[in-house]
């Protein structure tokens, strides 16, 4: 029920914000908007203000703005001509469609920014605790274990992590003596550090070292920031993770990510409801996380998705005219089938790991 509720809440606000980019551009270039709906689908609660009908449908996975004049085969009346979407501008259109994704971007830099603000900036605590020994390691063979803190290496004190990461890379292989606190306790370790290959975030080899098979603690604490400082983290923070996004999506078609880590609206609401149960500032940070994600996403030039759409208005700018129906047509119909093998194969993972799970349990 956790998880139900806690996926409700973070799509839902993610899908109106997104939404509500395309609403207010629209509004901002005098288009009329028709109907503003979260989900898809029969309309369960449906409202009228003004000219725009507010709408939740039956489908939650998604939404859509529908603005007067969309449609091509849309019958416009003369004297409506200025409210029609497709009697804008090229980059007035253009504007709207990428009113979306932008608002989704937005929001993370929102986001992030009121959370550090509020609990501080995160930063690494450059300490010298071992926060997980790899299986199989040297370490794990000589007896570390995980919460050690390395006091020493070879007689000298460490006071960094760098120390320690320093000493092993150097040590060319040679034993070397390692002085840790567990629990009080001073304990020594003779280790033989091996040649082990390097792999980056993305599981890449990257080149090879001597490592003894430890990891640095991960731990992190918060440090009081201006609003300067917590506006320029924000923005920063939301560029590396859009960057981190752009890469995955990158290093997923080379092959390089498994196509069985994409996850499904199964797993979001596992993870949203594991980030609930951990506090709000952890949700909130998923929230943010999942916004920069949907908007880099939506922004993929596929048919059907606002990047697909703003490839065909660049081709129409280029042009001096849109492209012609049968061209959108096929297109159209192209990404749906696209977006429906794609929701089929995530949904297949997603259901995959449940009965991994539960066989394993």
């Amino acid at each position: 029920m956790n998880s139900v509720l806690s996926f409700i809440l973070v799509l839902g606000v993610l899908i109106f914000v997104h939404e509500l980019g395309h609403f207010l551009l629209a509004k901002a270039f005098g288009v009329k908007v028709l109907k503003f709906s979260l989900g898809f689908g029969n309309k369960v609660i449906g409202r009228q203000w003004g000219e725009t009908e507010y709408l939740i449908s039956a489908f939650p996975l998604g939404g859509y703005v529908k603005m007067y004049g969309e449609q091509s085969e849309e019958e416009i009346r003369p004297e409506d001509r200025h409210r029609s979407f497709s009697h804008k501008p090229v980059w007035q259109r253009f504007g709207i469609v990428f009113g979306g994704p932008l608002f989704n971007l937005v929001f993370a830099v929102a986001l992030f920014f009121v959370m550090f603000v509020f609990a501080g900036m995160p930063e690494p605590v450059d300490s010298t605790k071992i926060g997980e020994v790899n299986a199989g390691s040297v370490a794990e063979q000589v007896g570390l274990k995980s919460g050690d803190v390395v006091r020493a290496v070879n007689g000298a004190p460490t006071t960094s992590w760098d120390h320690v990461s320093d000493a092993v890379k150097e040590s060319k292989g040679a034993e070397m003596t390692l002085e840790v606190e567990r629990q009080g306790q001073l304990l020594t370790f003779a280790a033989k550090p091996t040649m082990q290959k390097v792999k980056n975030l993305f599981g890449e080899e990257v080149g090879e070292r001597y490592m003894l098979g430890i990891v640095r603690s991960d731990e992190i604490r918060y440090v009081d920031a201006t609003i300067a400082q917590s506006g320029k983290a924000a923005l920063v923070h939301t560029w590396n993770l859009g960057y981190l996004t752009v890469m995955g999506i990158v290093k997923m078609i080379q092959q390089v990510i498994p196509a069985s880590e994409l996850g499904g609206p199964i797993r979001i609401a596992e993870l949203a409801g594991q980030q609930m149960e951990a506090g709000w500032m952890n949700l909130l940070y998923f929230m943010g996380l999942l916004s920069v994600n949907l908007g880099i996403l939506n922004l993929l030039p596929i048919p059907v998705l606002d990047g697909g759409h703003l490839v065909f208005l660049s081709l129409e700018a280029m042009r001096r005219k849109p492209l012609g129906e049968r061209a959108m047509d096929i297109s159209q119909k192209i990404g749906i089938a696209i977006l429906g093998t794609l929701m089929l194969f995530v949904f297949y993972n997603d259901i995959l790991r449940l009965v991994k799970r539960w066989l394993t349990s």
